[in-house]
Protein backbone atom coordinates (compact mmCIF):
# COMPACT_ATOMS: atom_id res chain seq x y z
CA UNK A 1 0.00 0.00 0.00
CA UNK A 2 1.74 3.18 -1.43
CA UNK A 3 1.04 6.39 0.86
CA UNK A 4 0.13 10.08 -0.33
CA UNK A 5 2.66 11.58 -2.29
CA UNK A 6 4.49 8.37 -2.88
CA UNK A 7 5.60 7.71 -5.75
CA UNK A 8 4.62 4.54 -8.22
CA UNK A 9 6.87 1.41 -8.43
CA UNK A 10 8.80 1.04 -11.29
CA UNK A 11 7.84 -1.00 -14.23
CA UNK A 12 10.81 -3.36 -13.10
CA UNK A 13 9.07 -4.43 -9.92
CA UNK A 14 5.51 -4.61 -10.82
CA UNK A 15 6.90 -7.03 -13.62
CA UNK A 16 8.83 -9.21 -11.04
CA UNK A 17 5.38 -9.51 -9.06
CA UNK A 18 3.67 -10.51 -11.75
CA UNK A 19 6.15 -13.00 -12.36
CA UNK A 20 6.06 -14.58 -8.90
CA UNK A 21 2.00 -14.50 -8.70
CA UNK A 22 2.50 -17.10 -12.08
CA UNK A 23 4.83 -19.10 -10.57
CA UNK A 24 2.84 -19.54 -7.02
CA UNK A 25 -0.18 -20.08 -9.29
CA UNK A 26 1.48 -23.08 -11.72
CA UNK A 27 2.92 -24.09 -8.20
CA UNK A 28 -0.22 -24.47 -6.54
CA UNK A 29 -2.13 -25.85 -8.96
CA UNK A 30 0.71 -28.79 -9.74
CA UNK A 31 0.69 -29.25 -5.94
CA UNK A 32 -3.03 -29.29 -6.06
CA UNK A 33 -3.63 -32.22 -8.77
CA UNK A 34 -1.67 -34.82 -6.61
CA UNK A 35 -3.98 -37.50 -4.88
CA UNK A 36 -4.56 -37.27 -1.34
CA UNK A 37 -6.62 -39.76 -0.87
CA UNK A 38 -3.99 -41.69 1.49
CA UNK A 39 -3.25 -38.52 3.84
CA UNK A 40 -7.37 -38.28 3.67
CA UNK A 41 -7.57 -42.30 4.82
CA UNK A 42 -4.76 -41.51 7.48
CA UNK A 43 -6.58 -38.55 9.30
CA UNK A 44 -9.55 -40.35 9.66
CA UNK A 45 -8.32 -43.52 11.11
CA UNK A 46 -6.31 -41.18 13.61
CA UNK A 47 -9.40 -39.58 14.90
CA UNK A 48 -11.20 -42.64 15.11
CA UNK A 49 -7.99 -44.27 17.04
CA UNK A 50 -7.66 -42.68 20.27
CA UNK A 51 -6.66 -45.98 22.17
CA UNK A 52 -4.24 -47.33 19.40
CA UNK A 53 -6.74 -48.61 16.77
CA UNK A 54 -10.00 -48.81 15.40
CA UNK A 55 -11.98 -47.46 18.10
CA UNK A 56 -15.37 -46.29 16.75
CA UNK A 57 -17.63 -47.77 18.85
CA UNK A 58 -15.86 -45.94 22.35
CA UNK A 59 -16.58 -42.45 20.36
CA UNK A 60 -19.40 -40.61 21.26
CA UNK A 61 -21.96 -39.72 17.77
CA UNK A 62 -21.10 -36.29 18.16
CA UNK A 63 -17.25 -36.92 17.89
CA UNK A 64 -17.64 -39.79 15.30
CA UNK A 65 -19.82 -37.44 13.23
CA UNK A 66 -17.67 -34.46 13.36
CA UNK A 67 -14.58 -37.06 12.16
CA UNK A 68 -16.29 -38.37 9.32
CA UNK A 69 -17.37 -34.95 7.82
CA UNK A 70 -14.24 -34.21 8.16
CA UNK A 71 -13.35 -37.28 6.14
CA UNK A 72 -15.87 -36.49 3.74
CA UNK A 73 -14.68 -32.69 3.54
CA UNK A 74 -11.01 -34.02 2.97
CA UNK A 75 -12.12 -36.43 0.05
CA UNK A 76 -13.97 -33.25 -1.56
CA UNK A 77 -11.27 -31.09 -1.46
CA UNK A 78 -9.01 -34.12 -3.54
CA UNK A 79 -11.50 -35.15 -5.88
CA UNK A 80 -10.47 -33.50 -8.98
CA UNK A 81 -7.07 -35.25 -8.77
CA UNK A 82 -8.54 -38.42 -7.12
CA UNK A 83 -10.49 -38.94 -11.08
CA UNK A 84 -10.35 -42.79 -11.67
CA UNK A 85 -8.55 -43.73 -8.20
CA UNK A 86 -9.87 -46.54 -6.57
CA UNK A 87 -9.07 -45.81 -3.77
CA UNK A 88 -11.00 -42.99 -3.66
CA UNK A 89 -14.12 -43.63 -4.99
CA UNK A 90 -13.78 -46.88 -2.57
CA UNK A 91 -13.41 -44.27 0.03
CA UNK A 92 -16.48 -41.63 -1.67
CA UNK A 93 -18.37 -45.26 -1.23
CA UNK A 94 -17.39 -46.03 2.59
CA UNK A 95 -18.25 -42.35 3.64
CA UNK A 96 -22.07 -42.71 2.62
CA UNK A 97 -22.28 -45.98 4.03
CA UNK A 98 -21.09 -44.95 7.54
CA UNK A 99 -22.78 -41.55 7.32
CA UNK A 100 -26.48 -43.76 6.60
CA UNK A 101 -24.98 -46.25 9.54
CA UNK A 102 -24.50 -43.56 12.13
CA UNK A 103 -26.95 -41.30 11.38
CA UNK A 104 -24.86 -38.61 10.89
CA UNK A 105 -25.91 -35.38 9.17
CA UNK A 106 -23.21 -33.68 6.35
CA UNK A 107 -24.05 -30.41 7.67
CA UNK A 108 -22.21 -29.28 11.02
CA UNK A 109 -18.69 -28.85 12.47
CA UNK A 110 -15.44 -30.31 11.30
CA UNK A 111 -12.63 -29.18 12.70
CA UNK A 112 -12.95 -29.98 16.34
CA UNK A 113 -12.24 -33.90 16.35
CA UNK A 114 -8.56 -33.47 15.21
CA UNK A 115 -5.83 -32.12 18.10
CA UNK A 116 -2.76 -30.29 16.64
CA UNK A 117 0.09 -32.70 15.98
CA UNK A 118 -1.16 -35.94 17.45
CA UNK A 119 -1.83 -37.40 13.28
CA UNK A 120 1.81 -38.16 12.77
CA UNK A 121 2.18 -40.23 16.14
CA UNK A 122 -1.84 -42.07 15.66
CA UNK A 123 -0.19 -43.24 12.26
CA UNK A 124 2.64 -44.79 13.22
CA UNK A 125 1.11 -46.62 15.85
CA UNK A 126 -1.68 -47.75 13.57
CA UNK A 127 0.81 -49.46 11.25
CA UNK A 128 2.98 -50.83 14.12
CA UNK A 129 1.07 -54.33 15.04
CA UNK A 130 2.41 -54.39 18.64
CA UNK A 131 1.64 -50.73 19.37
CA UNK A 132 -2.07 -50.87 18.39
CA UNK A 133 -2.65 -53.83 20.12
CA UNK A 134 -0.15 -54.53 23.03
CA UNK A 135 2.54 -56.87 23.96
CA UNK A 136 -0.08 -60.07 24.99
CA UNK A 137 -1.29 -61.00 21.72
CA UNK A 138 -0.74 -65.06 20.82
CA UNK A 139 1.04 -65.69 18.08
CA UNK A 140 1.30 -69.12 15.83
CA UNK A 141 3.94 -70.53 13.42
CA UNK A 142 3.57 -72.54 10.26
CA UNK A 143 6.58 -74.23 8.27
CA UNK A 144 6.98 -75.98 5.05
CA UNK A 145 10.22 -77.96 3.80
CA UNK A 146 11.65 -81.20 2.32
CA UNK A 147 9.30 -83.41 0.77
CA UNK A 148 6.98 -81.43 1.74
CA UNK A 149 6.52 -81.47 5.77
CA UNK A 150 4.09 -79.57 7.23
CA UNK A 151 3.77 -77.81 10.43
CA UNK A 152 0.22 -76.15 10.80
CA UNK A 153 -0.30 -72.97 13.26
CA UNK A 154 -2.30 -75.29 15.29
CA UNK A 155 1.43 -77.22 16.21
CA UNK A 156 0.35 -80.23 13.83
CA UNK A 157 2.93 -81.89 11.86
CA UNK A 158 1.84 -84.03 8.63
CA UNK A 159 3.86 -85.38 5.80
CA UNK A 160 1.82 -84.65 2.12
CA UNK A 161 2.07 -85.03 -1.39
CA UNK A 162 0.52 -81.93 -2.78
CA UNK A 163 1.72 -81.57 -6.20
CA UNK A 164 0.91 -78.62 -7.87
CA UNK A 165 0.16 -75.30 -6.81
CA UNK A 166 -1.92 -75.18 -3.08
CA UNK A 167 -2.50 -72.18 -0.52
CA UNK A 168 -1.00 -72.11 2.78
CA UNK A 169 -2.71 -68.82 4.06
CA UNK A 170 -5.50 -66.68 2.33
CA UNK A 171 -6.90 -64.26 4.66
CA UNK A 172 -7.70 -60.28 4.63
CA UNK A 173 -4.28 -59.62 5.17
CA UNK A 174 -1.97 -62.28 3.43
CA UNK A 175 -2.15 -64.72 0.86
CA UNK A 176 0.73 -67.37 0.49
CA UNK A 177 0.32 -70.02 -2.74
CA UNK A 178 3.33 -72.42 -3.25
CA UNK A 179 4.07 -74.74 -6.39
CA UNK A 180 5.12 -77.78 -5.57
CA UNK A 181 7.05 -80.63 -8.06
CA UNK A 182 7.90 -83.89 -8.16
CA UNK A 183 11.47 -84.83 -7.42
CA UNK A 184 11.75 -88.39 -8.13
CA UNK A 185 10.77 -90.52 -10.49
CA UNK A 186 8.34 -93.31 -9.73
CA UNK A 187 7.35 -91.87 -6.21
CA UNK A 188 4.89 -89.26 -5.29
CA UNK A 189 7.75 -87.35 -3.51
CA UNK A 190 7.63 -83.34 -3.96
CA UNK A 191 9.05 -80.49 -3.36
CA UNK A 192 8.60 -76.58 -3.41
CA UNK A 193 9.97 -74.46 -6.47
CA UNK A 194 7.93 -71.60 -6.35
CA UNK A 195 6.64 -69.45 -3.47
CA UNK A 196 4.48 -66.21 -3.94
CA UNK A 197 3.40 -63.90 -1.08
CA UNK A 198 0.79 -61.39 -1.70
CA UNK A 199 0.77 -58.45 1.16
CA UNK A 200 -2.81 -57.02 0.89
CA UNK A 201 -3.31 -53.16 1.17
CA UNK A 202 -3.60 -51.67 4.66
CA UNK A 203 -5.20 -49.03 5.48
CA UNK A 204 -3.18 -46.04 5.33
CA UNK A 205 0.03 -48.39 5.96
CA UNK A 206 0.82 -50.22 2.60
CA UNK A 207 0.57 -50.58 -0.69
CA UNK A 208 -0.18 -53.88 -1.84
CA UNK A 209 3.01 -55.72 -2.81
CA UNK A 210 3.85 -58.78 -4.47
CA UNK A 211 7.11 -60.74 -3.16
CA UNK A 212 7.79 -64.31 -5.41
CA UNK A 213 10.87 -66.83 -5.26
CA UNK A 214 11.42 -69.85 -7.66
CA UNK A 215 14.25 -72.01 -7.65
CA UNK A 216 16.09 -70.06 -9.98
CA UNK A 217 16.01 -66.77 -8.11
CA UNK A 218 15.42 -65.45 -4.31
CA UNK A 219 15.02 -61.53 -4.79
CA UNK A 220 15.57 -59.55 -2.21
CA UNK A 221 12.96 -57.27 -3.13
CA UNK A 222 9.07 -57.68 -4.17
CA UNK A 223 7.64 -57.67 -7.84
CA UNK A 224 7.67 -54.19 -8.70
CA UNK A 225 11.60 -53.78 -7.65
CA UNK A 226 10.61 -52.14 -4.05
CA UNK A 227 11.98 -53.30 -0.60
CA UNK A 228 8.85 -51.65 1.24
CA UNK A 229 5.64 -51.46 1.46
CA UNK A 230 5.35 -48.06 -0.83
CA UNK A 231 5.41 -44.19 -0.63
CA UNK A 232 2.58 -44.04 2.12
CA UNK A 233 3.50 -42.90 5.75
CA UNK A 234 4.10 -46.19 7.57
CA UNK A 235 5.46 -47.99 4.54
CA UNK A 236 8.08 -49.29 6.40
CA UNK A 237 6.21 -51.39 8.69
CA UNK A 238 6.62 -53.60 5.67
CA UNK A 239 10.24 -54.49 4.32
CA UNK A 240 12.33 -57.31 3.16
CA UNK A 241 15.86 -57.82 4.70
CA UNK A 242 18.83 -60.22 3.47
CA UNK A 243 20.57 -62.51 5.70
CA UNK A 244 23.81 -62.14 5.63
CA UNK A 245 25.35 -65.29 4.91
CA UNK A 246 22.74 -67.65 4.21
CA UNK A 247 20.65 -68.00 1.37
CA UNK A 248 17.37 -66.79 2.88
CA UNK A 249 14.83 -63.77 2.92
CA UNK A 250 13.34 -62.68 5.81
CA UNK A 251 9.95 -60.24 4.91
CA UNK A 252 8.85 -58.18 8.56
CA UNK A 253 5.43 -56.62 8.35
CA UNK A 254 5.36 -55.47 11.38
CA UNK A 255 1.81 -53.95 11.16
CA UNK A 256 -0.11 -57.02 11.11
CA UNK A 257 3.07 -58.31 13.34
CA UNK A 258 4.02 -61.25 11.04
CA UNK A 259 7.34 -62.37 10.04
CA UNK A 260 8.07 -64.63 7.09
CA UNK A 261 11.30 -66.80 6.42
CA UNK A 262 11.74 -67.73 2.73
CA UNK A 263 14.99 -70.42 2.21
CA UNK A 264 16.55 -71.74 -1.40
CA UNK A 265 17.82 -75.34 0.03
CA UNK A 266 19.77 -77.19 -3.19
CA UNK A 267 16.99 -76.59 -5.48
CA UNK A 268 13.98 -76.21 -3.70
CA UNK A 269 12.61 -73.52 -1.23
CA UNK A 270 11.17 -73.42 2.32
CA UNK A 271 8.95 -71.63 4.09
CA UNK A 272 7.95 -70.17 8.16
CA UNK A 273 6.01 -67.43 9.19
CA UNK A 274 5.00 -65.98 12.59
CA UNK A 275 1.84 -64.44 12.95
CA UNK A 276 -1.08 -63.34 15.09
CA UNK A 277 -3.41 -65.62 16.09
CA UNK A 278 -6.44 -63.10 15.72
CA UNK A 279 -5.19 -62.31 12.51
CA UNK A 280 -5.92 -65.82 10.84
CA UNK A 281 -9.24 -66.29 11.36
CA UNK A 282 -9.59 -69.54 13.83
CA UNK A 283 -12.66 -69.30 14.38
CA UNK A 284 -13.72 -70.03 10.85
CA UNK A 285 -14.48 -73.66 10.25
CA UNK A 286 -14.95 -72.72 6.66
CA UNK A 287 -12.01 -70.71 5.91
CA UNK A 288 -11.56 -72.50 2.74
CA UNK A 289 -8.41 -74.63 1.40
CA UNK A 290 -5.61 -73.15 3.72
CA UNK A 291 -2.59 -75.81 4.29
CA UNK A 292 -1.16 -73.56 7.32
CA UNK A 293 -4.60 -73.43 9.11
CA UNK A 294 -6.65 -76.84 8.20
CA UNK A 295 -3.69 -78.84 7.01
CA UNK A 296 -3.35 -80.92 4.28
CA UNK A 297 -6.11 -82.66 2.84
CA UNK A 298 -6.67 -86.27 3.55
CA UNK A 299 -6.02 -87.31 0.48
CA UNK A 300 -2.75 -85.80 0.29
CA UNK A 301 -1.45 -86.91 3.27
CA UNK A 302 1.26 -89.76 3.72
CA UNK A 303 0.17 -92.01 6.39
CA UNK A 304 2.08 -94.75 8.35
CA UNK A 305 1.95 -98.75 7.40
CA UNK A 306 3.57 -101.62 9.14
CA UNK A 307 6.65 -102.77 7.01
CA UNK A 308 7.90 -106.22 6.66
CA UNK A 309 12.14 -106.78 7.01
CA UNK A 310 12.19 -106.85 3.42
CA UNK A 311 11.35 -103.11 2.68
CA UNK A 312 13.85 -101.67 5.00
CA UNK A 313 16.07 -100.92 1.87
CA UNK A 314 14.25 -98.90 -0.71
CA UNK A 315 14.24 -98.70 -4.08
CA UNK A 316 13.74 -95.00 -5.81
CA UNK A 317 14.11 -94.83 -9.58
CA UNK A 318 16.51 -91.36 -10.75
CA UNK A 319 18.19 -91.27 -6.67
CA UNK A 320 21.35 -89.92 -7.00
CA UNK A 321 22.91 -90.95 -3.86
CA UNK A 322 20.71 -94.52 -2.37
CA UNK A 323 20.24 -94.14 1.75
CA UNK A 324 19.45 -97.30 4.00
CA UNK A 325 18.26 -96.50 6.91
CA UNK A 326 21.36 -96.40 8.61
CA UNK A 327 23.03 -94.14 6.62
CA UNK A 328 20.32 -91.67 6.35
CA UNK A 329 20.26 -92.05 10.05
CA UNK A 330 23.72 -91.24 10.36
CA UNK A 331 23.88 -88.63 7.75
CA UNK A 332 21.01 -86.39 9.72
CA UNK A 333 22.77 -86.99 13.08
CA UNK A 334 25.49 -85.08 11.69
CA UNK A 335 23.26 -81.96 11.57
CA UNK A 336 20.36 -82.38 14.04
CA UNK A 337 21.04 -83.54 17.39
CA UNK A 338 17.67 -84.21 18.65
CA UNK A 339 15.69 -87.34 17.36
CA UNK A 340 12.44 -85.82 17.00
CA UNK A 341 9.95 -84.79 13.53
CA UNK A 342 12.85 -82.75 12.34
CA UNK A 343 15.33 -85.66 12.57
CA UNK A 344 12.52 -87.86 11.08
CA UNK A 345 11.43 -85.70 8.42
CA UNK A 346 14.94 -85.39 7.42
CA UNK A 347 15.94 -89.34 7.55
CA UNK A 348 12.40 -89.89 5.37
CA UNK A 349 13.19 -87.44 3.01
CA UNK A 350 17.15 -88.89 2.14
CA UNK A 351 15.19 -92.19 1.63
CA UNK A 352 12.66 -90.88 -0.72
CA UNK A 353 14.89 -88.76 -2.57
CA UNK A 354 18.47 -89.71 -2.32
CA UNK A 355 19.08 -86.27 -2.18
CA UNK A 356 21.57 -85.46 0.91
CA UNK A 357 20.40 -81.31 0.40
CA UNK A 358 17.19 -82.51 1.70
CA UNK A 359 18.88 -82.80 5.16
CA UNK A 360 19.61 -79.13 5.19
CA UNK A 361 15.78 -78.65 4.25
CA UNK A 362 15.44 -80.02 7.92
CA UNK A 363 17.34 -78.25 9.61
CA UNK A 364 16.81 -74.63 8.35
CA UNK A 365 13.29 -75.70 9.15
CA UNK A 366 14.23 -76.42 12.90
CA UNK A 367 16.36 -72.79 12.70
CA UNK A 368 13.11 -71.10 11.69
CA UNK A 369 11.35 -72.56 14.24
CA UNK A 370 13.66 -71.56 17.16
CA UNK A 371 13.56 -68.11 15.59
CA UNK A 372 9.92 -67.50 15.12
CA UNK A 373 8.11 -69.83 17.12
CA UNK A 374 6.21 -67.97 20.10
CA UNK A 375 6.89 -69.73 22.95
CA UNK A 376 10.47 -71.15 23.14
CA UNK A 377 9.25 -72.91 26.46
CA UNK A 378 7.43 -75.32 24.33
CA UNK A 379 10.14 -76.13 21.76
CA UNK A 380 11.38 -78.64 23.84
CA UNK A 381 7.69 -80.34 23.00
CA UNK A 382 7.11 -82.67 19.29
CA UNK A 383 3.97 -81.01 17.32
CA UNK A 384 1.00 -83.44 17.08
CA UNK A 385 1.44 -85.50 13.87
CA UNK A 386 -1.74 -86.97 11.95
CA UNK A 387 -1.26 -90.24 12.22
CA UNK A 388 -0.83 -93.20 15.33
CA UNK A 389 2.33 -95.59 15.14
CA UNK A 390 2.13 -99.36 14.16
CA UNK A 391 3.11 -101.70 16.41
CA UNK A 392 4.24 -104.22 13.56
CA UNK A 393 6.87 -101.52 12.03
CA UNK A 394 10.29 -102.82 12.02
CA UNK A 395 12.49 -102.21 14.93
CA UNK A 396 16.90 -101.94 14.75
CA UNK A 397 18.84 -101.62 17.42
CA UNK A 398 20.76 -98.79 16.42
CA UNK A 399 17.84 -97.13 15.67
CA UNK A 400 14.33 -95.60 18.04
CA UNK A 401 11.38 -97.58 16.96
CA UNK A 402 9.55 -94.53 16.71
CA UNK A 403 11.69 -93.26 14.05
CA UNK A 404 11.58 -96.30 11.70
CA UNK A 405 8.04 -96.24 12.38
CA UNK A 406 7.09 -92.95 10.69
CA UNK A 407 10.24 -93.06 8.11
CA UNK A 408 10.16 -96.72 6.54
CA UNK A 409 6.50 -97.05 6.69
CA UNK A 410 6.00 -94.23 4.51
CA UNK A 411 7.81 -96.04 2.25
CA UNK A 412 5.11 -97.98 1.20
CA UNK A 413 3.15 -95.17 -1.06
CA UNK A 414 6.15 -94.76 -3.55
Amino acid sequence: RRGKGQPPPPASILQFLKSLNVILCVFCLVHGQQCRIQKCNAEYVAATSPNHGLMEDHLTDVDYCIALRAYSLCTKKTARACRGDLVYHSAVFRIKELFSQHNCSSVGPTSSFKAAGTTKPLVSEICNYESRTGFQKKFAHCGLFGDPHLRTFKDEFQTCKVEGAWPLIDNRYLSVQVTNVAVVLGSSATATSKITVIFKSYRGCIEQKVYQATTEDLPLAFLDGTKSGGEREGAGSLRILEKTGFNQVEIQARYIGTIIIVRQVGKYLTFAIRAPEDTLNFSEENGGLQLCLHGCPKNELIREHSLGRESSKPHLQGSRQPYTVATATEKCRQILQVEDVYFQSCVFDLLTTGDPEFSLAAYGALEDLKALHPNKLKLQKSPQTSSTPNNGALRQTEIAPPLLCFVLSLLLLF
